[in-house]
C-alpha cells in the first residue's frame, strides 16, 4: 500500500481536538491528507491537533461551530473550501455520551444526544456533498457505536442516537453513489492514557482488551482506501458482540 495514499487529499475530522476524533486527524495527516479540525468547545486542544500535523509537513486548519445548527455547519464548509479549495473526505466523529436511567431521561437530554449524535452527522453530510462531488472520489466515513446493537437500559437515548447513525450510513450510501462511498465504524470500548481500564469489557471480550484510538483511525483510513465499500459497518470491538 502507498506510503501517503492520502497525498493531495483533503479530509474533516468533526469532534477532531480529542480522543477518537484527534487520533483519526493525527492518522490521516501521517497518511498525507491535509486535515480539518472541528470542535465545539476545545479551541486549545484542536489547536494542538492542527500544530502536530504542520510538523507532519500536512496543511491544518480549525473550524469551531455547533454541528446542531445548519447555519453553522454550512458555514463551517463554507470556510472548508476557502481554507483548502477542497474536500474529499468527511469523516463524522462529534458525538456525546452519557447515562441516564430512562425512567428519568429529559427530553433536553434527548434532544441534545439525537442532535449531537445523529443530527449533525446528516447535516454534515448534506452541506459537504457539493464539495464532495467535485473531488470525484468523495468519502464519508460516519462513527457509530457497538451501542447500535448492544441495547443499553442506562443508555437509550445514546444506543438510539448510533443505531440512527447505522442506517443513516447505509441511505446515504445508496443515495449518494456511485460519486460517494458511506460507510461506519463501531467502536467498542476505546480508552486513553490516564483513563481506569474497564476490567469487565476485557473479561467479556474474546480478544481480552480495550482498544484505543489508533483502533479506530486504521479502520477509517481503510475505508477511506477502499474503492468497493459501501453502507457497510465495522465492528471494532475486540470481539465483544460475539459475547
Amino acid at each position: 500500500m502507498a506510503e501517503s495514499p492520502l497525498a493531495g487529499q483533503v479530509a474533516l475530522v468533526t469532534g477532531a481536538a480529542k480522543r477518537i476524533g484527534r487520533a483519526i486527524a493525527l492518522r490521516l495527516a501521517s497518511a498525507g491528507a491535509d486535515v480539518g479540525i472541528n470542535y465545539s468547545h476545545s479551541a486549545g486542544e484542536a489547536a494542538s491537533v492542527a500544530e502536530e500535523i504542520r510538523k507532519m509537513g500536512r496543511r491544518a486548519a480549525t473550524f469551531p461551530g455547533d454541528l446542531t445548527r445548519q447555519a453553522d455547519v454550512r458555514e463551517m464548509f463554507r470556510a472548508v473550501e476557502i481554507e483548502f479549495g477542497r474536500l474529499d473526505v468527511l469523516v463524522n466523529n462529534a458525538g456525546v455520551f452519557f447515562a441516564a436511567p430512562f425512567a428519568e431521561l429529559t427530553e433536553e437530554q434527548w434532544d441534545f444526544t439525537l442532535d449531537t449524535n445523529l443530527k449533525s452527522q446528516y447535516l454534515c453530510a448534506q452541506a459537504a456533498l457539493p464539495l464532495l462531488r467535485r473531488s470525484k472520489r468523495g468519502r464519508i466515513v460516519n462513527i457509530s457505536s457497538i451501542g447500535a446493537f448492544q441495547p443499553k437500559p442506562d443508555h437509550v437515548h445514546y444506543c438510539v442516537s448510533k443505531a440512527g447513525v447505522v442506517m443513516l450510513t447505509r441511505c446515504l450510501a445508496r443515495a449518494l453513489g456511485p460519486e460517494i462511498t458511506v460507510n461506519s465504524v463501531a467502536p467498542g470500548k476505546i480508552q486513553f492514557p490516564g483513563e481506569e481500564i474497564d476490567q469487565g469489557y476485557i473479561r467479556r471480550s474474546p480478544l481480552a482488551k480495550v482498544g484505543g484510538g489508533e483502533d479506530i483511525a486504521e479502520t477509517v483510513l481503510f475505508l477511506i482506501q477502499s474503492e468497493f465499500l459501501t453502507g457497510q459497518t465495522i465492528l471494532v470491538d475486540g470481539g465483544r458482540m460475539l459475547t
